[in-house]
């Protein structure tokens, strides 16, 4: 290939990495997080939780909240399993503003007890991040954001595929370590971009429709539905199967329902039962669950009438899905790593975090190459561009993931609303750090802030002496701490013994 169509890609593949990685760090930082979104939430649930009412004791409990709450008579959720994060058996929220899930259940003398949850929200927080790349403001115009990002991300991809095509099969298994850390870091780099570019075009596609997916609606409406979208829509709805009837009726219990589930799918595992309009003629219960043989969007779900127990719609359900439906949850699995169980999860969890590693290398790269060699003993000015980029580079990155520790270690003692602020307060005084102490000093002092962070994760479990919570967080916030530990011994390292013309070298 010509050598000025190699420059003009290596170009467009370097300026949109710089533009694109710092939110492409924290959106894959948090992204790998939230393969293991459950242990977390269990993790962060109140330890005052008792264990909920048997399932067998389900229909009178439904009978009990219908005649005490009428704002459960819209919709309510019947969870089937007694996890830790579920705070009653039964849950619904009033809506309109008010998301917060209202709980009923049975106390241990047998009355009816109903009271306003306080959820943590730790885990949905961290996936907010995920989502946006940590852009504070209107999750919907941030997620546009994010899918505008998400497509330089792709030109990128395919902008450095095609950079590194001469060199691939020569240079792909090549880690040369030595004192030429620039040329490390670009092998290290190149090999985890070759080695996991399948993955990134997965996430990058996907990524840019979540994002773009209103603006795809847009032209579909002008060039396809003839502005008759909505109205197709919502007649293709599977909330639309059971025509709307108020009059009252009364309902299979849950146990018959789910019986008539596994005779239909013995392999799905139900989760939850999602009633509307219960007691009615028109009600509709949505029985949501897994089937690892499968790919879905997080879960699938298939329709039923409480009242008859027909079957009214498989549209999201496992292996019956239609034309439509199964490349959607297609695409929603791959993306968030939901099939194949355990081993896809850990594996999306590698890549996520080599995702954001390739970010954080890809901006080294730009400042190593431009920052300027001593020559003849004289002292050095590095550009500016380089100082502030090297600076934002540490600031962000580092205080992304210690503002998601911080949070994560406070889970356990505020409430959802204050993951924000807490989080956005760590991220920017980090940010302020790096920009004052300069790259140098802060590469080292701020690892060692989000190593202590980070310990802070177990050493809440220890003040709390929760026994039976979810320890895997522990032991992973102990590796974490221990990785960041070992990065803040060599930035030290560095800055003493490294080139002294550098911008990683104190000022």
């Amino acid at each position: 290939m010509r050598a000025d169509i190699i420059r003009i890609y290596k170009s467009v593949h370097t300026w949109t990495g710089i533009v694109c990685g710092f939110v492409l760090f924290i959106a894959f930082y948090a992204g790998a997080l939230t393969m293991f979104e459950e242990p977390l939430s269990r993790w962060a649930a109140s330890p005052a939780r008792a264990a909920l009412s048997p399932l067998d004791r389900s229909p009178q409990l439904i009978k009990e909240t219908l005649a005490a709450r009428t704002d459960a008579r819209k919709e309510f959720t019947l969870h089937l399993h007694d996890e830790a994060q579920i705070p009653a058996r039964i849950t619904w929220t009033k809506g309109r503003g008010d998301r917060q899930p209202w709980t009923a259940d049975y106390t241990e003398d047998g009355s009816l007890r109903v009271v306003q949850a306080k959820p943590s929200g730790l885990a949905q927080f961290i996936d907010h991040l995920h989502r946006t790349g940590g852009l504070p403001g209107d999750a919907e115009v941030t997620e546009f954001i994010m899918g505008l990002v998400s497509l330089a991300y792709a030109v990128a991809l395919v902008s450095g595929t095609i950079i590194l095509l001469p060199s691939l099969v020569k240079d792909f298994f090549a880690l040369r370590v030595g004192k030429n850390l620039k040329r490390m870091w670009l092998d290290a780099h190149n090999a985890i971009g070759i080695a996991s570019l399948p993955f990134h075009i997965v996430i990058a596609v996907t990524a840019m429709i979540f994002g773009l997916h209103d603006k795809i609606y847009d032209i579909q409406e002008k060039l396809v539905y003839n502005g008759n979208m909505a109205q197709i829509m919502k007649a293709s709805s599977p909330n639309n199967a059971v025509r709307p009837d108020k009059q009252p009726a009364d309902m299979l219990s849950p146990q018959e329902l789910l019986a008539r589930v596994r005779d239909f799918a013995p392999e799905f595992e139900p989760v939850s039962m999602q009633y509307r309009a219960p007691g009615t003629v028109g009600a509709t219960v949505r029985v949501s669950g897994n089937d690892a043989r499968f790919m879905l969007r997080r879960e699938g779900f298939l329709l039923m009438s409480p009242v008859t127990g027909q079957i009214v719609d498989t549209s999201y359900f496992p292996g019956k899905q239609n034309s439509w439906t199964e490349p959607v949850s297609a695409a929603f699995s791959l993306h968030f790593g939901t099939f194949a169980g355990e081993p896809v999860r850990w594996a999306y969890l590698a890549l996520g975090l080599g995702g954001a590693v390739l970010f954080y290398t890809g901006n080294l790269l730009w400042i190593e190459t431009r920052r300027k060699n001593q020559r003849g003993g004289e002292p050095v000015l590095q550009t500016r561009a380089a100082y502030w980029l090297s600076a934002g580079t540490v600031g962000v990155c580092v205080g992304s993931m210690a503002g998601i520790s911080v949070i994560i270690a406070a889970a356990k003692l505020l409430h959802a609303e204050w993951h924000m602020p807490l989080y956005y307060t760590v991220f920017v005084a980090c940010c302020g750090w790096a920009f004052w102490r300069g790259a140098a000093r802060a590469g080292a002092e701020l690892l060692w802030f989000a190593a202590l962070a980070t310990l802070l994760i177990p050493a809440a479990t220890l003040w709390r002496g929760l026994p039976g919570h979810a320890y895997g967080v522990d032991i992973a916030a102990v590796c974490f701490a221990l990785v960041f530990i070992r990065l803040a011994l060599a930035a030290r390292r560095r800055q003493v013994s490294g080139v002294t013309a550098s911008v990683w070298a104190p000022a």
